[in-house]
């Protein structure tokens, strides 16, 4: 009796239905990466325009700071000068200008200095040895605490946006690998040798693993929900 020779899996019958089905999964697989890719790429542009909008409004609100901090500056400045002059006033016995000097300097507080500088010059006054409320790091920080949180949010934006580009170029690289898997299956019918056919499909089939596996380790735009698409 003869032997009843077993088909290899890839062999005549099957080569057809298997270029047919990696054909259409390739499709699909192209059709996914372009999408996610182009999500990068939106998210990548949304980030840099908030980044850019963050640094400007943080670099606004430094420079508002740093005036705040001269105009805070000079008060101290004129602050001191009238304690000098009450200084003066008492020991030579002024004490009606002493008294007068010190309603100037209390209504000067109130119009000119602002809460973080008074509380400022009450924590310098608590103080054991001479001290200059700008010493306080509350106070400074108070100038420019809003700017730097504005600018930190910045920079972490314009990271976020960097990675997005970068994951945004990968799966661009995924979507030219699956082409190039794409453009090996639909040239198979040339070849007239099944040898050859086969050799063929077996490179597309690797190419096709190969960019699915990488896909799988690029992340996922940040907020994705495939749910969300479908609601409105």
């Amino acid at each position: 009796m003869k032997k009843e020779v077993k088909k290899s899996f890839i062999n005549e019958d099957s080569l057809e239905m298997m270029v047919a089905i990696l054909l259409g999964v390739t499709a699909v697989l192209i059709a996914w990466a372009t999408w996610i890719g182009s999500l990068h790429g939106g998210n990548q542009a949304t980030n840099y325009t908030k980044s850019n909008n963050l640094s400007a409004e943080g670099n606004s609100e430094y420079n508002e700071g740093i005036q705040l901090y001269m105009s805070d500056l000079m008060a101290w400045n004129s602050i001191t000068g009238f304690e000098f002059d009450i200084e003066i006033a008492n020991l030579n016995g002024r004490k009606a200008e002493a008294r007068l000097l010190e309603e100037k300097l209390e209504l000067f507080e109130q119009e000119n200095c602002s809460d973080e500088l008074i509380k400022a010059i009450e924590w310098a006054n608590e103080q054991e040895e001479e001290t200059s409320p700008f010493d306080s790091e509350e106070l400074m920080n108070s100038y420019f605490e809003s700017a730097n949180e504005k600018l930190q949010q910045s920079e972490d934006l314009l990271e976020q946006g960097q990675k997005d580009n970068a994951n945004g170029d990968a799966y661009g690289l995924v979507t030219v690998i699956y082409s190039v898997a794409l453009f090996m299956l639909g040239i198979i019918t040339v070849f007239k040798k099944f040898p050859n056919r086969r050799v063929v499909l077996i490179a597309s089939a690797v190419a096709i693993l190969l960019a699915t596996i990488y896909m799988l380790t690029i992340p996922l735009p940040t907020g994705f929900n495939l749910l969300s698409f479908f609601k409105r």
